[in-house]
């Protein structure tokens, strides 16, 4: 038991490392970013919502709302596929698919950590603020496509580090809403 969620808490950790950097590395070449991005994005995506599967399928007995992190893990794993399938259309909409992915997972985190302050667990403040960050940031990417396709690195790099930060704060957090 001791080591799944030593293990559970690894891989969001190493999650969101990952999507800092790769957040990091779209602010910083956004050229680049521009000619990959549906690529990069479903990749992330996919190894995203690979963990959350894997998590629930190893601790979904252990851990408190684990039913929230396996349906945003589906979720994440289908709008991958579909980003690595239809890379032109993607380039055109990527705007709006990345805020609903966005505004899913927010929406996510949030419940939860309600749920986490109804047992009376330090720290679900920040699950909340974590939610809603990337509920506003998904809700944002629908209000202007045309601008959000201009500064596309830009949005994905920071949407991406706020991403990877939620799964670090998870990783770090998770020992506080085992069951």
């Amino acid at each position: 038991m001791v080591m799944k969620r030593t293990a559970t808490r690894v891989l969001w950790f190493l999650v969101g490392l990952l999507l800092v950097g790769v957040g990091i590395a779209c602010i910083t070449n956004p050229d680049k970013t521009l000619s990959g991005l549906s690529i990069l994005l479903g990749v992330c995506m996919l190894l995203s919502g690979i963990v959350d599967i894997v998590i629930f399928a190893g601790a979904h007995d252990l851990m408190f709302g684990s039913g929230w992190f396996l349906l945003d893990g589906i979720f994440t794993v289908f709008l991958s596929v579909f980003i690595l399938a239809n890379r032109m259309f993607t380039a055109m909409t990527l705007p709006f698919i990345l805020g609903m992915w966005l505004l899913f997972s927010g929406i996510g985190r949030f419940v939860t950590s309600f749920d986490l302050r109804r047992l009376g667990m330090r720290g679900w403040g920040w699950c909340t603020a974590a939610g809603v960050l990337l509920g506003v940031a998904g809700f944002i990417s629908f209000l202007d496509p045309l601008v959000g396709a201009l500064a596309l690195s830009w949005i994905v790099g920071l949407l991406l580090i706020l991403q990877g930060i939620a799964s670090i704060l998870w990783g770090c957090l998770s020992n506080r809403f085992w069951i």
